[in-house]
């Protein structure tokens, strides 16, 4: 029990504390700069707000011609969902833009977000640091809404005799230090990767960052415009590999999707088993492996965003809507439809 002359003490202490801790949790209340999510460059900002079950219950949606670009993993998106967002909304007139020079990309895409040649950015990606520092600059701040989940999935040729590859396996041969199938329990034949640039390309700039820990690809890596260009040259090099979205890859006929395991034997398929052979192709396609990819399963998931610069214009608001389309339940639907996994 504390004396008559040490209560004296230990109420000044309490209030004092006291004092500390309220004041600390007030100021972090007004400065919003302190939470841990504006300090993380990849992170994912959700959207504002409860979405609505379809997309003709979206508010605020403007009228006019929107410019938009980006991943070329989006193309089955803007195949699949952006002619229902325009019948539904025929005010709401939507542009895809190639970027002036390069392939199309999620990098393309951003950099021209930035340079207000398109009002919206579709990316397979999260935003690096290096964007959010370029908008912050401009006086932008750039947001990024996770709209869905896909698999990277890797081709090899049909007549490749393997069961698959571990992730290491695949991180070995794309960094240059696996250079011969026989390493990986295949036949006596020159492994040949192939890839687009890092700077043309999400996907890429995924892979690197994700599978290759940051490691440059090997200089055994040949170069190639597009994914319709890679699997071409997969189609008539049997010793070839290749990696890129898995709506791009596992329906294709001319190449096999390969299953993937994080360490030993335990390799998981993109596709749905059984595998279809080629010869069943086109009237079979292999089906994406969508359960694999929700659960995690699959080792090679990605988010998929639509990047929006917050800077208080028209073009704000229409970013803000077609990422809101995309997020009903209708739309979910058509992504799922698209062969992607739905994230709601």
């Amino acid at each position: 029990m504390a004396s008559k002359n040490e209560t004296p003490i230990l109420l000044a202490t309490f209030l004092l504390t006291a004092g500390l801790i309220g004041g600390g949790l007030w100021l972090f209340s007004q400065n919003s700069s302190l939470k841990l999510g504006n300090l993380v460059p990849g992170r994912a900002d959700s959207s504002n707000g409860p979405t609505a079950p379809t997309m003709q219950q979206v508010k605020n949606v403007p009228s006019g011609i929107f410019s938009y670009g980006g991943s070329t993993s989006w193309a089955p998106v803007r195949a699949k969902v952006d002619p229902v967002i325009q019948t539904t909304f025929p005010a709401f007139r939507l542009r895809y833009t190639d970027p002036a020079q390069g392939p199309a990309g999620s990098g393309t895409g951003i950099r021209m977000l930035l340079n207000g040649q398109i009002a919206f950015a579709q990316s397979s990606r999260p935003l690096e640091q290096q964007e959010y520092d370029q908008a912050q600059q401009q006086g932008i701040r750039l947001k990024q809404v996770p709209v869905a989940l896909e698999g990277i999935a890797i081709a090899v040729h049909p007549t490749l005799p393997i069961p698959g590859l571990t992730l290491e396996q695949l991180r070995q041969i794309y960094t240059g230090r696996l250079t011969n199938w026989r390493d990986v329990g295949g036949p006596n034949l020159t492994i040949t990767p192939y890839s687009r640039r890092i700077q043309d390309a999400g996907t890429v700039e995924f892979f690197v960052t994700t599978l290759l820990q940051g490691q440059p690809l090997g200089r055994n890596v040949q170069s190639v415009y597009s994914t319709t260009d890679a699997l071409r040259k997969i189609a008539s090099n049997p010793g070839s590999i290749y990696y890129a979205s898995a709506p791009e890859v596992v329906p294709q006929c001319t190449v096999k999707p390969l299953a993937i395991a994080r360490e030993g034997a335990t390799f998981v398929p993109p596709y749905q088993l059984p595998l279809v052979p080629p010869e069943a192709c086109p009237n079979q396609r292999n089906q994406l492996n969508t359960e694999a990819f929700a659960t995690g399963t699959y080792p090679l998931t990605r988010q998929l965003f639509v990047v929006i610069a917050q800077n208080g214009q028209v073009e704000q608001q229409a970013g803000e809507a077609y990422a809101q389309f995309l997020l009903t339940q209708e739309g979910q639907q058509l992504l799922a439809e698209a062969n992607f996994v739905k994230i709601r």
